[in-house]
């Protein structure tokens, strides 16, 4: 059984000093890289900090402050004592970013042991599994969907929810893998088209393989065994297909309406399956349309897309509505007959993770859930409700939203710390990957001089233009390839100002040699990326500890090779179980009342 892996008062004591620290060096994590000559972001630093810091070697970087378990730290000079607390401090309150390593797991591998004879195929999963899934998501969807397995034993509940689902590569192994009854809810209907395909090219290739096998019809695949050791699955579990649905999951819904997505999905399903709708991408050549099947896979059709959850509108609820399982007596919605079921977010963008955990709070049917979050940049906060790229949340009808729900804070207790505020560039920090820049540190090389080619360019950009400062540059192939000046004409174009703009050559010179400095203010940044982290995922914690529900944030994924890798995991306990169905029997009470 899962336990809390901290007390209560263990979590909020933690809280107190994440927040504590990370408010008094706001000043770095607020900070951005590409200002640092502009706004002078090497004198903001601790006089006693600058001299010892910038003869550094990128490798000592990597080694004195990024990394926390290296064990030879040899100081060419000696540090100050605020500098050497302010590493260890960050080290220390940010939560272990390193799972235990599986035997013959070689130290320091980029890759986990499961790539070591593939480079791209793990041998943990079966091929079924692996077909149009890279590497990375393959090693995800082999871990979380274990865990997943086991939450499902633990409850016995074989129904699994998967929000954000994508192509459906997560969904089709907690189905055909480990027999799960799955729903797979995603917002992009073109991608629950790929997802759809994708499930009856697998169908048609385990037909093939059954009955090259044994001679026998998909039916008798249960009885087919892997004989490669310790795979997870190289044959399914089961032949039920998941079903999928084309559907935004509203941050400001209730959880009522969620359950009625799922109940709707559940209602398409009964009907024969709808083509999906037309992609606006284009198959690459590699693609190819592979020929009928006679297996049908289970899809929403595009009438129940997200635009419908969206605007409120229910363009294709006709269709549900007519279908007799969806029809319900006056003031009993769906919700009130639908099965029990885990919930699960393989890297749920944004505020999707923290309405996820609320729909797991209040909805009686959730009876646990695994919680992967990423894109902490598009949180809704209290400052920035707002952040750019989040998708407008509409109103639904007839419902009133609640102003304090953001995706940070969630818990009482840390909205209620003074200097719990998360600036936009903090939270774009804690998207970043420690070890990938330690890495690359190591390496050494040409590429680490991009930072200070952007930083260059913005002092020229900020003294032409000042309204264009911190304007978006898209990505220039191979800049640390090319000279400063070719860098600038191309950058310069992309922000509308001259390519030819004169450039004080003396001025870019003094600039570029301090590229040392650069590298190291941008370290000194990253550090505290894993402290921001960690408050956003301890304040998840605290919201479920203070709805009654104990939680354990498990480092699942290899941080090397999956930067996101925590998984929030918390199952309820009968009691909380008894008392949500309770305030749900209230709720229903007082909608029969006159």
């Amino acid at each position: 059984m899962f336990t809390s892996s901290l007390p209560a008062d263990q979590q909020r004591e933690l809280a107190k000093r994440l927040t504590a620290f990370l408010s008094q060096y706001s000043h770095v994590s607020d900070s951005y890289i590409i200002e640092f000559f502009s706004k002078d972001h090497w004198q903001s630093l601790p006089n006693t900090w600058q001299p010892v810091l910038q003869d550094l070697t990128y490798r000592q970087v990597a080694d004195l402050l990024l990394d926390a378990t290296h064990g030879d730290r040899r100081y060419p000079s000696v540090w100050p004592l605020s500098l050497l607390a302010f590493r260890a401090t960050a080290h220390a309150l940010a939560f272990p970013r390193e799972r235990r390593r599986e035997r013959g797991g070689a130290v320091g591998s980029v890759k986990p042991e499961e790539f070591l004879d593939n480079q791209s195929q793990s041998s943990l999963l079966g091929h079924i599994f692996r077909k149009h899934v890279k590497p990375k998501k393959q090693h995800e969807i082999r871990k979380l969907g274990s865990l997943v397995k086991q939450l499902c034993d633990q409850t016995d509940c074989n129904k699994v929810v998967d929000v954000g689902s994508g192509q459906g590569h997560l969904t089709r192994f907690l189905s055909f893998g480990l027999g799960l009854s799955v729903t797979a809810i995603e917002a992009d209907g073109t991608l629950v088209a790929t997802a759809s395909k994708f499930d009856g090219q697998l169908l048609c290739a385990l037909e093939k393989e059954a009955r090259k096998k044994v001679g026998a019809p998909l039916k008798s695949l249960h009885a087919i065994r892997p004989e490669t050791k310790n795979c997870s699955s190289l044959v399914p579990a089961s032949r039920s297909s998941p079903r999928h649905v084309a559907g935004w999951v509203n941050p400001k819904a209730s959880w009522e309406a969620f359950i009625e997505q799922l109940s709707a999905a559940q209602c398409v399903n009964e009907r024969p399956p709808t083509p999906p709708g037309p992609s606006k991408k284009r198959p690459r050549a590699s693609e190819h349309v592979d020929p009928p099947c006679s297996h049908a896979v289970q899809t929403e059709s595009e009438s129940t897309s997200q635009h419908q959850f969206r605007k409120g509108e229910s363009e294709g609820a006709s269709s549900a509505a007519n279908c007799r399982s969806c029809v319900r007596q006056e003031g009993a919605g769906p919700e009130r007959g639908h099965p029990d079921f885990v919930l699960t977010g393989l890297h749920a963008c944004g505020d999707l993770s923290a309405t996820l955990l609320r729909h797991f709070v209040n909805c009686p049917h959730v009876r646990a859930i695994t919680s992967v979050a990423c894109c902490y940049i598009k949180i809704t906060t209290k400052e920035h409700p707002d952040p750019p790229g989040l998708v407008p949340a509409a109103q639904p009808p007839d419902q009133d939203a609640d102003p304090s729900e953001f995706g940070y804070p969630m818990s009482s207790w840390v909205g209620g710390l003074p200097g719990h505020r998360l600036s936009y560039k903090a939270r774009e920090g804690a998207c970043h990957a420690v070890e990938d820049y330690a890495r690359r540190l190591r390496e050494g090389g040409e590429a680490l001089r991009t930072h200070c080619y952007r930083a260059t360019l913005e002092t020229f950009i900020a003294d032409t233009r000042p309204d264009l400062r911190r304007a978006g540059i898209q990505t220039i192939k191979k800049a640390h390839l090319l000279p400063f000046t070719e860098y600038a004409r191309l950058g310069l174009a992309r922000v509308g100002l001259p390519p030819g703009l004169p450039l004080d050559p003396e001025r870019v010179e003094a600039m570029l040699e301090q590229q040392g400095r650069v590298v190291v203010y941008f370290s000194l940044a990253l550090l505290l990326a894993p402290v921001v982290e960690t408050l956003v995922l301890l304040d998840r914690m605290i919201y479920l500890q203070e709805n009654g529900v104990d939680s354990q944030l498990v480092p699942l994924f290899d941080p090397n090779f999956s930067p996101r890798n925590f998984v929030l995991v918390a199952l309820k306990s009968q009691v909380h179980q008894s008392h949500v169905f309770e305030d749900e029997l209230n709720v229903f009470k007082r909608h029969q009342e006159p």
